[in-house]
């Protein structure tokens, strides 16, 4: 009888739920204590940035309130631009973003109940079996087209997408968990805010930078202004700061100690409008990794800020205005700065500056990546070998020559913008290769080498890329060498030039000009090679179709100036990376044993025996051709392996494909440009992307078998589904959750500061 009680009190209680009805005493929820930790756990891996499915971000409160829109931020064919839809940027509060197309979620409608209490209760009533493949009717990752109903038109989609309630394709909430939000909802779904603040000590130091980038005098304000437009996408992170806490540069009308009145801009270095102060704001909302580009401020960082821009004698004799001739041209734009100080600054925290462009806030990208190999290293010029910065009438007369496109947005002007543009930049190059060929043969002392930012490692996922201190893997097949007026363009062009709610024109130009600046990098990077080889090398680069684009867009190279280098004569490349690499362990260089193993041990000294011969084991997998382990071409870009040893001991790698191209010159067209037998694997300990494709979790004492399936499961589709079920983590595993937010907090556990919540839109259905 007491059974029967409970059983119809719990009947009663979801009932009343599904109906937006609230049972009767039913405790008041808090959104902070019990709901945000949910979305956090089941919502936020899908429902975050701008690739956000209909654009409904759960990792705040403003987010959840803010609701849904019908319109992509993603749409690369639009004619026109569309409004800016930044969370606590562009509008504050339900009834200003509704004006901006949004629609409530959580509001329910007489006897109807909210449309996020309906997409649940769809999504709990059909579970998934447990860790089998979704089924193929439900389309997944970015090719799936986000219908996003209002709340009329839920049952006509519950009709025709009967298996697609959230979470979406994944193991879902728990019982208590689904009870807990249907009850909110049921309440009203209340929100309260819970707004990050500064600690006291955070505070000063705010008060320090501040202080810093609004100092009166044109020559401050012009460095104020070059600082904020470098540093707007950072997550400022202070000294001595409270862990979790990250603060972003943003404009104001309100000076310091004043509640901060933002300037909402489409870009950093659009016209504010009015007068305005630089501010820090705290970053609200979890913190997702995907666009979680940390940067540290402090004391000597401070003190370095005044050393580079403030010791010298310069002066800046008036003030820039914010049009598309400025914005199309920082170079002209601060050209008062010493360029040594800007360059010295970028050079301090290259990694930030890549990582900005490379795994930025964009979210999602094909179009972009593909301008980039699978995997490269990028190298620095030394300051003091840069001859637009050591030379002021090489840099008067490169200045002009240095313009972007993108400003110019009209859709019936691409090609003759794109040529304008194109034509300019190759009149640098022909001028950069006629100068330096002038100057003395490149050798080692040409590469900055100030610190361990000096060396990084790029891999591109299809769609994302992600940056890493340090030579990783086996040599590439090309590197890049940024010297300032390089590094400077790139930055500019694809985080503060790049407008993601623009249209096909604006996208378009930055994708066309972006190629040019590969192909700059590129060059740059092939005077050190021997001249006679070097022709053969971009040859090599630009295979088949590569070589019209060779012809048509880019200018040629210098085949006859020296390199000071003594390489190997065959195998240029190859050689100037393992002399690279031995010249350079302590910038974080080597060793990679794994990847890079020259002897009998191919594991990282420092780990337990269990771990050493878990490595020793996997490296089997690493620096193979497809060609010769065809497992490879079932494998997605980036597969997360989390391993398990004894007393609760784990460790995560991941393992990366790298996809070879005959070439990456063009916008599109990939699919015919891929070859897929030259495809790599790398292994990385960490987690190496914000997008995991797919996870193994495997006890350590199965290493070598599961090493031993993937090598005989070749191109066998069953064998290496037979490995899958055994070892994979499917998006209906039932602890699916549990293993996907252990690799945030082994992030935590291994390097707090960039710890986020991971992505799972890109999660394949292996």
């Amino acid at each position: 009888m007491v059974h029967r009680l409970i059983a119809g009190a719990f009947a009663l209680l979801i009932s009343s739920a599904a109906l937006g009805q609230a049972p009767q005493n039913s405790p008041t929820i808090s959104y902070t204590r019990d709901i945000q930790p949910i979305f956090t756990e089941k919502c936020v891996a899908c429902h975050a940035c701008n690739d956000a499915a209909c654009q409904l971000n759960l990792g705040s409160a403003e987010g959840a309130s803010r609701g849904a829109s019908k319109v992509p931020v993603y749409q690369g064919d639009r004619s026109q631009a569309v409004p800016p839809t930044r969370l606590f940027y562009d509008a504050s509060g339900p009834a200003a973003w509704q004006k901006l197309g949004f629609s409530s979620v959580l509001d329910s409608r007489g006897s109807q109940a909210a449309l996020m209490a309906r997409m649940l209760e769809l999504g709990h009533a059909k579970p998934l079996a447990p860790n089998a493949k979704i089924p193929d009717n439900i389309v997944l990752g970015l090719n799936r087209d986000n219908i996003c109903p209002l709340p009329g038109e839920f049952d006509a989609y519950a009709k025709a997408h009967p298996q697609e309630g959230m979470p979406l394709a994944v193991t879902g909430l728990t019982d208590a968990q689904y009870q807990t939000l249907q009850r909110w909802l049921a309440q009203g779904a209340p929100v309260e805010q819970d707004p990050v603040r500064a600690s006291a000590r955070e505070a000063a130091q705010i008060e320090d930078w501040e202080a810093l980038l609004n100092r009166p005098g044109s020559s401050e304000a012009l460095v104020g202004r070059w600082l904020y437009e470098h540093l707007f996408l950072a997550h400022i992170h202070f000294v001595g700061g409270e862990p979790g806490h990250f603060f972003q540069w943003v404009r104001s009308r309100t000076p310091s100690g004043q509640p901060i009145d933002l300037i909402a801009t489409r870009r950093p270095n659009d016209p504010p409008g009015t007068d305005f102060y630089y501010r820090l704001m705290p970053v609200q909302g979890v913190i997702v990794h995907k666009t979680h580009i940390t940067y540290p401020l402090g004391p000597q960082k401070l003190k370095r800020v005044k050393q580079l821009f403030y010791s010298g004698d310069w002066h800046a004799k008036s003030l820039p205005g914010y049009g598309p001739r400025h914005r199309a041209n920082p170079f002209e734009t601060f050209e008062a700065i010493p360029a040594v100080a800007r360059y010295q600054f970028m050079l301090d925290n290259a990694e930030y500056f890549v990582r900005t462009f490379i795994r930025g806030p964009v979210c999602r990208g094909q179009i972009a990546t593909d301008v980039i190999r699978d995997n490269f290293w990028a190298l620095f010029q030394e300051p003091a070998h840069d001859r637009y910065v050591t030379d002021a009438a090489y840099r008067e007369e490169a200045t002009p020559l240095l313009a972007m496109p993108g400003q110019i947005d009209d859709v019936g002007s691409i090609l003759s913008l794109w040529h304008a543009y194109r034509d300019k930049r190759n009149e640098y190059e022909s001028l950069r290769r006629d100068t330096y060929a002038d100057m003395p043969p490149p050798s080692w002392s040409t590469l900055w080498a100030g610190n361990d930012n000096a060396l990084l490692t790029i891999f591109r996922h299809f769609d994302s890329a992600s940056v890493t201190k340090g030579l990783i893997g086996d040599v590439p097949l090309t590197m890049w060498l940024f010297d300032y007026p390089l590094f400077e363009r790139t930055y500019y062009q694809l985080a503060v030039n790049f407008d993601v709610f623009g249209n096909v024109s604006h996208q378009a130009q930055t994708r066309l000009y972006f190629d040019l600046i590969r192909n700059g990098a590129e060059v740059n990077f092939l005077r050190l090679m021997p001249a006679s080889k070097r022709g053969a090398v971009l040859s090599n680069w630009y295979q088949n179709s590569g070589k019209v684009k060779m012809w048509m867009d880019y200018e040629e190279i210098d085949t006859s100036t020296p390199s000071a280098l003594k390489l190997d004569p065959h195998h240029p490349v190859r050689d100037f990376g393992l002399k690279l690499i031995e010249r350079t362990g302590s910038l974080n260089a080597a060793p990679d044993p794994i990847n890079r193993c020259t002897g009998a041990y191919c594991s990282r000294p420092q780990m337990s025996e269990a771990f050493r011969d878990v490595e020793q084991v996997l490296s089997r997998l690493v620096s193979r051709p497809a060609a010769g382990l065809k497992v490879i071409g079932q494998l997605p870009e980036a597969t997360l392996l989390r391993i398990e040893g004894q007393g609760g001991q784990r460790q995560v790698y991941s393992l990366l494909r790298n996809r070879a191209h005959s070439n990456v010159a063009f916008m599109l067209g990939e699919a015919y440009r891929y070859q897929p037998g030259l495809d790599t694997l790398t292994l990385v300990p960490g987690v190496l992307s914000s997008y995991p494709n797919f996870m193994f979790n495997v006890p350590a004492s199965d290493v070598p078998e599961f090493v031993e399936d993937l090598e005989a499961a070749r191109d066998d589709k069953d064998r290496f589904e037979r490995v899958v079920m055994r070892w994979g983590v499917r998006r209906s595993h039932p602890q699916f959750w549990r293993y996907f937010h252990d690799l945030n907090t082994y992030i935590q556990e291994t390097d707090p500061v960039e710890a986020g919540v991971l992505d799972m839109n890109r999660y394949e259905n292996l």
